[in-house]
């Protein structure tokens, strides 16, 4: 995975290019975070009000644990 404005500057053996045409080694060019979310966990990105995707379920966890810091005081 590499950022998509990187890939023009994109040099590769030729070992690794035969790989790729293979099958066997593949780059994944994504412009945002939330592309490179989906791509490696295969589960939508969202938005933080989602349920069921990854922002979502991080923003229900953050505010879990911030609810677990507020009985701390």
């Amino acid at each position: 995975m590499i950022p998509a404005s990187n890939v023009r500057n994109l040099v590769l053996r030729a070992d690794v290019i035969e790989a790729g045409a293979q099958g066997q080694f593949h780059i994944y060019p994504v412009r945002t975070i939330d592309q490179g979310i989906e791509l490696l966990t295969g589960v939508r990105a969202g938005t933080e009000d989602e349920e069921g995707t990854v922002n979502g379920l991080v923003s229900r966890r953050l505010r879990e644990l911030a609810t677990g810091l507020k009985h701390l005081r």
